[in-house]
């Protein structure tokens, strides 16, 4: 009886019936499309037979793959497809049990078409959205399979495209089909992250390595229209990225860095930046600081590295800031700039030794310098990028934290050592700290100078305006004209000439606001000091005097009212004087170059005053100038070989500037003549009890030590007063007080400081002087501190911040 049921076609079951009539005779001749309707009809009608109709098809399936009917094969996978495509009843998982255990077959296959075949399946099935949900699917195969489809390596250059864009798009079908279903398994989990994106990074590294290697001719029209490899692994990829949530990041982009790092990708830069541009474009902005937290812990764990590799990291950094939004930094805005300065200061060390201990127990590494300046560069530029996105007031936070972090000998004594380089590996962190600082404050604009130019940051930045070093002095010079500069004039003022009509440069001049005039009332002696001094240095060269020029006019553009406008007419004679006397012993080049710059700011400023006798006055010394002393002007001085005189002699007569006749002439238009007539004299700006405090200080330091050279160690029962003394003495005296009065405030301090150390056993009635002497000793500018409480002095040294003054420890013999 069995065998007759099995013979009698009339006695199967109906959907085993409609299931064999949609396969023809002929396998060429494809689906009956008649029979195929009527099998739809059926499954719709009786969706409990939906799951027997799958099983049956996946039983005839695998018969036809196992005799190599591949046409069959393929009658039956467009059934399913069809039959997916138009039930969404509750049977339908039973179903898509069996669809799935028939793609999987067609996957294990050998041959590339039926691999090809089973993907495409799979493609169209994850396009559909189910109405029940399932618990029990497993996707690990297809992420597994579909990821080594990607890494195919037939023979067949065009089959083997094929098979890997079938990968691509079963990869991506994947993520769609799991992403958003919470029952499913995490396909965010690393176990499948590294399987995916590691895939389409190969093939996208491919795509990149066929367009570089070959160039298309008129015949491949065809081969440009169709979308290569690369270009849907980069659909893919960014689908990818799109659809990530915010815990999602970390396993997105581990995998890419890992990659990069495997494939030493990081070398070449263009690929990492590639990368990185298409997952800082296609994720979330609200979570691009996530990507740039991971790039510089990435950073961090390289830090033994070559040089050419911690480079690539950075200039991947540098342009996923360029296009993250403001918030890319995220909550931790001075971690980033602390991992980068970290960074540029471990740079400058490997530089300075000349090797480092590799990492991957390669042993020591001998670096090349010119990697390492690569990559200093590199960082600086990637810190000025990262400030950019910045609002001001967070900008103004790094401007003081990078600050902190330059090394000040003297004021930070233990820095004198730090490194291998000695003082001339502070000079280096100091020059790239301060080219920092540059970036970060281009671009920069603020309205109020007082909060733009704290104490706690125009102080040390003033303080290397007076160092040897003529690249620091250049460097603080471009840092004040950054931060000045509110209207974009600087480029107008790119080279000292003399205008005889500045409108032609069309200034932007706005009136001075009540927060500028604070600022001038509060800061002008200082800026006017350290102008005064850095034109008495004889390492400044022809740009130090064109930085300085530009300097005086953004001040009298951005800053000035009429008490500045005259403060700095008397500055501008005072470098005429400077040159004129040369008591500072000044090369000819210098003086003359002074002389230049006192011509072109005169020049300038009269014509921004706009009185006419003041402006015809210098316009009269400067044609007397031209005929007579061309090279007293910057015209003649700052070229490349300027014809300039053997000696200097003190010049006289029309070819100078006269305070007289500029004090007459702008005085009748209203300015301050008493204020004119007095010639200017730098002088410290603090408060006037410091200032008594230092002379005090001199006197009592002076006494103390006339008192240890004449032996006489008991001090406290010695008198104060000076009655008696020696004319030798009384001459010493003056000429160690006079010292005091006329020396930079900078000096005074570093000289109170090392007579202190010498522990000098002073009369009890001048302690309170020398406490005086001590607090004016803690007014000494100084870096802000760290906010995390300490300052770095070098790779994994720290240094405390600053003592409180009532925290300090006076050494015992001090203490009364």
């Amino acid at each position: 009886m069995t065998g007759v049921c099995g013979c009698c076609g009339a006695l199967r079951p109906r959907y085993k019936r409609l299931v064999d009539n949609i396969f023809p005779e002929d396998p060429e001749d494809g689906l009956v499309k008649a029979n195929m309707e009527k099998l739809t009809f059926y499954a719709l009608s009786a969706p409990e037979k939906l799951d027997r109709i799958g099983a049956y098809l996946s039983e005839r399936l695998s018969r036809d793959v196992a005799r190599h009917r591949y046409g069959y094969v393929c009658i039956a996978m467009e059934a399913l497809d069809q039959l997916l495509m138009a039930c969404h009843c509750q049977s339908i998982n039973l179903f898509v049990e069996s669809f799935l255990k028939m793609v999987r077959k067609l996957l294990e296959a050998d041959k590339p078409n039926l691999q090809i075949l089973g993907t495409n399946s799979f493609v169209k099935f994850a396009n559909i959205e189910e109405d029940t949900a399932s618990y029990h699917r497993s996707y690990d195969f297809f992420v597994s399979r579909f990821s080594e489809m990607c890494h195919s390596s037939y023979e067949d250059p065009d089959i083997r495209t094929k098979i890997r864009m079938a990968g691509i798009n079963g990869l991506q079908g994947v993520v769609r089909k799991t992403v958003n279903d919470d029952l499913q398994s995490n396909i965010w989990d690393p176990q499948h992250m590294d399987k995916i994106v590691p895939s389409l990074l190969f093939n996208l590294q491919s795509g990149e390595e066929v367009l570089d290697g070959r160039v298309l001719g008129p015949s491949d029209a065809s081969e440009k229209e169709k979308e290569s490899p690369a270009e849907l692994t980069e659909r893919c990829f960014r689908e990818l990225l799109g659809r990530a949530a915010y815990g999602n990041i970390k396993n997105a982009v581990t995998p890419v860095l890992m990659h990069l790092d495997n494939h030493s990708l990081w070398e070449g830069k263009t690929f990492a930046v590639r990368c990185f541009k298409i997952i800082m474009y296609s994720i979330q902005s609200q979570h691009s600081h996530l990507v740039i937290q991971q790039l510089l812990g990435h950073l961090d764990a390289n830090s033994k590295n070559s040089a050419t590799v911690r480079a690539g990291i950075v200039e991947v950094l540098l342009e996923a800031a360029a296009i993250a939004s403001s918030g890319s930094v995220g909550p931790t805005v001075l971690e980033v700039f602390n991992t980068l300065l970290r960074q540029l200061r471990l740079s400058v060390d490997y530089e300075l030794t000349g090797s480092y201990d590799a990492s991957g127990n390669i042993g020591i590494k001998i670096i090349k310098t010119h990697e390492e300046r690569q990559l200093q560069e590199a960082v600086i530029r990637t810190i000025g990028s990262f400030a950019n996105t910045l609002p001001t007031y967070q900008r103004s936070e790094v401007m003081l934290f990078i600050m902190g972090k330059i090394p000040v000998p003297g004021v930070h004594p233990a820095l004198t050592n730090a490194g291998s380089g000695g003082c001339e590996g502070i000079r280096m962190i100091q020059i790239m700290l301060l080219k920092s600082l540059v970036q970060v404050t281009t671009g920069f604009q603020t309205t109020n100078m007082l909060t733009a130019l704290p104490n706690s940051f125009l102080e040390p930045l003033l303080s290397f305006s007076l160092m040897e070093d003529p690249e620091v002095r250049l460097l603080v010079l471009t840092i004040l004209l950054s931060v000045i500069d509110r209207h974009d004039n600087t480029p107008k003022f790119s080279s000292i000439s003399i205008i005889s009509d500045i409108s032609v440069l069309k200034l932007k001049v706005d009136k001075c606001s009540r927060q500028d005039n604070l600022f001038m009332k509060k800061h002008a002696q200082q800026l006017y000091r350290h102008i005064y001094l850095a034109c008495k240095e004889q390492s400044s060269g022809p740009q130090h005097f064109e930085t300085l020029y530009t300097l005086l006019a953004l001040i009298s553009m951005e800053l000035a009212n009429e008490e500045v406008v005259v403060d700095l007419i008397r500055l501008a004679l005072a470098l005429q004087e400077l040159a004129q006397t040369n008591e500072e012993s000044l090369s000819v080049y210098n003086r003359c170059a002074v002389h230049a710059l006192s011509a072109a700011y005169l020049n300038l400023i009269c014509q921004l005053t706009t009185v006419p006798t003041f402006c015809q006055h210098i316009h009269e010394v400067i044609e007397m100038r031209q005929k007579e002393v061309p090279f007293l002007l910057p015209e003649d001085v700052f070229i490349e070989n300027p014809k300039l005189p053997a000696s200097l002699e003190k010049l006289e007569g029309d070819v100078l500037f006269q305070q007289s006749k500029i004090t007459e002439v702008l005085g009748g238009s209203g300015y301050n003549t008493d204020r004119l007539a007095t010639p200017y004299i730098p002088q410290f700006t603090g408060n006037t009890h410091l200032s008594t405090c230092t002379r005090t200080c001199a006197q009592l330091l002076l006494r103390s030590v006339a008192s240890i050279r004449r032996g006489d160690e008991d001090v406290c029962d010695s008198s104060v007063d000076s009655v008696g003394m020696e004319e030798q003495e009384r001459e010493r005296r003056r000429q160690v007080v006079e010292k005091f009065q006329k020396a930079p405030f900078e000096e005074i301090a570093a000289h109170c400081g090392a007579r202190v150390k010498k522990y000098i056993i002073l009369p009890h009635n001048t302690f309170p002087m020398f406490l005086m002497m001590k607090f004016s000793l803690s007014a000494l500018p100084r870096p802000p501190p760290s906010p995390s409480g300490t300052i770095s002095s070098g790779y994994g040294q720290t240094q405390s911040r600053s003592v409180p003054v009532y925290e300090m420890k006076f050494p015992d013999l001090c203490v009364y």
